[in-house]
């Protein structure tokens, strides 16, 4: 009977389009099919129009922006994961006392204790959902501040590879409107890099190399061994 609350622990889903970019975000005018520019990794459809494709929330995590606010904000949530954790263990225990005891107890106690999982479970799914209301909540205004910036990246990126669609890969058919496409037409890396180009923010730290273990020192030399005493005379 181990509680699981799994919906805090998991990452909650961000509720970003290209809907939502397109509404906060003004792109440039779409390039004239005579822009001559460097050649991208898109497709070119019958009527010779450039496409790529953009999964926008992959390329919001991807951020060197969205590395470091997702990381400070997973690491702000940690006290009240393990306040989570800490009231997850106490029904646990309770209920495991139920199971074992529970055919000891009189009906009166066996009551009591029922009523006492039961006002914890309440309090914990409580705490849990608020949590993740929270949590939601706040990775949503960290994605919707780069998804305003992204979008002129976007839209600069689209003319200057004269591109005349880019089409949101984030859901899969049929939550979202692409079908199909080539990997050799994703862009999201492409914008990615061009992102980071003009931010601010530099890339997160890599963890520092593990320190190499000390040699062991050198095994003292073992004394020689005594030489036997010359024989004493008669």
């Amino acid at each position: 009977m181990t509680s699981k609350f799994v919906r805090f622990f998991m990452p909650a889903v961000l509720a970003v389009s290209v809907a939502a970019l397109a509404q906060n975000a003004a792109l440039p005018a779409a390039p004239s099919a005579a822009a001559n520019n460097a050649a991208a990794p898109v497709a070119t459809n019958a009527t010779g129009t450039r496409m790529g494709t953009i999964n926008v929330e992959q390329a919001i995590f991807a951020t060197n922006e969205g590395q470091r606010d997702f990381e400070a904000l997973a690491k702000k949530f940690e006290p009240k994961r393990t306040e989570l954790k800490g009231i997850s263990d106490e029904l646990d225990s309770m209920k495991k006392q139920l199971d074992t005891q529970g055919s000891k107890l009189n009906d009166d106690a066996r009551a009591d204790l029922v009523k006492k999982i039961e006002a914890k479970q309440k309090t914990l799914t409580r705490a849990s959902e608020d949590a993740q209301s929270d949590l939601q909540a706040q990775q949503n205004e960290i994605a919707q501040k780069i998804v305003q910036k992204m979008g002129p990246v976007i839209g600069k990126y689209a003319k200057d590879n004269s591109l005349g669609m880019i089409l949101d890969a984030t859901r899969a058919w049929p939550d979202g409107e692409l079908i199909w496409a080539n990997d050799t037409v994703d862009l999201t890396k492409a914008v990615v890099d061009a992102y980071n180009a003009q931010s601010d923010v530099p890339p997160p730290a890599k963890p520092a190399a593990a320190a190499a273990a000390p040699k062991p020192a050198a095994a003292a030399p073992k004394p020689a061994a005594p030489k036997p005493a010359p024989p004493k005379p008669n």
